[in-house]
């Protein structure tokens, strides 16, 4: 579908024909007309599919057109992550750049002072939308700087995620200070039971759209070392010997791994930042600068961190240790060979992680291409498919072979205001998340 067919504002249109959008995604096609219709929803879809656009655009422009206070906040967008909360307040500079009435405040923890203030001026000089992360927003509550009591539309992005990081009882304070008239929205990558829950008491009749869980784009080609948790150092060092690394994000299970993998990635020699929660913001901010200007070529993260990181052009995902559900997998590896690209995704299978890697192998219905251990290293483990038995003292036979098995465009600030309401086509087809 086409975005003119939609009833998006002239404002709003002009600003994505600016940015070279063209055509929705379908959790776009899908929850943004419920949304201009005024009606509460809730949308599962991943990363990657256009979820960020799917809200801002209608809620845009239904601010544009309709006659909301100047002088209140007017919309809340809960984050999980500092990161993803930056990352949507720049998508939302792009999308409102011809609406000069318009305004927003991006509110998260982990700042000086100095943020603090700016944060609370914003408030005071009428900012129409605030996107927040859950216990900075309490913080400003707290203190009396902020008024909730005219808001109209209030969203939760990455819900799931949220509650997974014991955000439940701060989004319901929240939720409460809020007038019970607003239009409220809500997505969410899972549905599990608790936000089912969730759903049920904050939302009023709601429309649900849900987007498959998508495979994995094309492009990726992946593949996996069975191996010994000992063997993975040596198993990096031999896939960088091969190809210097470059535009490369190590996924691994904790924080405590993230620091130690650093750590022992440094001492070989590679260039390395590390991005986990005990950093202060000042700190993540450098760190992700760095990757972005390539002073950095490895980037090793923690899933939940990762969740803000928004760079269309990484060659290789790595994961350390294999994620507990498919839905993370496919979120990891997502983000590489975005927008047509193509790009590697390798993981490491250690013995005791086998079983949650044969169940993202029964997600995505195929045997995903097994790499031989560097003979150097050892003997590697066998690879259980579940219906055979686990042989004692046998390692597995080496294999050779190495077979080779969402978009999401860049966009950006329009580069010039608009002379009238511009209606050209765009050379390319493309959505941001």
């Amino acid at each position: 579908m086409d975005f003119y067919d939609l009833d998006l504002s002239d404002s709003v249109l002009d600003a994505l024909d600016d940015m070279n959008f063209t055509d929705t995604t379908p959790i776009q096609e899908h929850a943004i007309p419920p949304i201009l219709e005024g009606r509460d929803l809730i949308g599962v879809a991943q990363t990657g599919t256009g979820k960020t656009a799917a809200y801002l655009l209608p809620v845009l422009s239904k601010l544009s057109e309709g006659d909301y206070p100047h002088d209140a906040i007017n919309c809340v967008i809960m984050a999980p992550t500092r990161e993803l909360a930056q990352q949507i307040d720049q998508a939302m500079q792009g999308f409102a750049y011809y609406l000069d009435d318009i305004s927003s405040v991006a509110v998260y923890g982990g700042n000086d002072g100095i943020r603090y203030e700016q944060e609370k001026r914003g408030f005071d000089t009428g900012a129409s939308i605030i996107i927040a992360t859950p216990g900075r927003l309490i913080s400003h509550m707290a203190l009396g700087n902020i008024d909730l009591s005219r808001v109209s539309f209030f969203i939760l992005d990455e819900a799931d995620r949220m509650l997974d990081m014991g955000f439940s009882e701060d989004i319901m304070q929240i939720e409460r200070e809020l007038p019970k008239k607003r239009q409220t929205i809500m997505f969410s990558a899972t549905m599990p039971d608790k936000i089912v829950q969730l759903a049920k008491t904050i939302l009023n009749n709601p429309v649900e759209v849900s987007i498959a869980i998508s495979k994995p784009a094309d492009g990726i080609h992946q593949s996996a070392f069975i191996c010994h948790e000992t063997q993975k150092i040596g198993i990096i060092k031999s896939l960088f010997s091969e190809r210097k690394p470059e535009r490369v994000i190590i996924f691994a299970g904790s924080k405590l791994k993230v620091k130690d993998l650093a750590i022992a990635l440094r001492r070989e020699g590679f260039n390395v930042g590390a991005m986990h929660s005990d950093l202060t913001q000042a700190e993540r901010d450098d760190v992700m600068f760095r990757f972005k200007s390539q002073r950095v070529n490895i980037l090793v993260a923690t899933d939940i961190v990762a969740r803000g990181i928004d760079i269309d052009d990484i060659q290789l995902v790595l994961n350390f240790d294999v994620p507990h559900d498919a839905e993370d997998y496919v979120h990891r590896i997502g983000r590489t060979a975005r927008a047509g690209a193509e790009g590697q995704a390798v993981t490491l299978v250690s013995e005791k992680d086998q079983p949650l890697f044969r169940d993202i192998e029964r997600f995505l219905e195929r045997e995903i291409t097994k790499r031989p251990v560097p003979e150097e290293l050892g003997e590697a483990p066998a690879y259980h498919t579940g219906s055979q038995k686990k042989s004692k003292g046998k390692g597995r036979k080496r294999h050779g072979g190495h077979k080779h098995d969402t978009k999401k465009p860049q966009g950006g600030k329009p580069q010039g205001k608009s002379q009238g309401h511009k209606r050209r086509r765009p050379k390319q087809s493309q959505s941001g998340d």
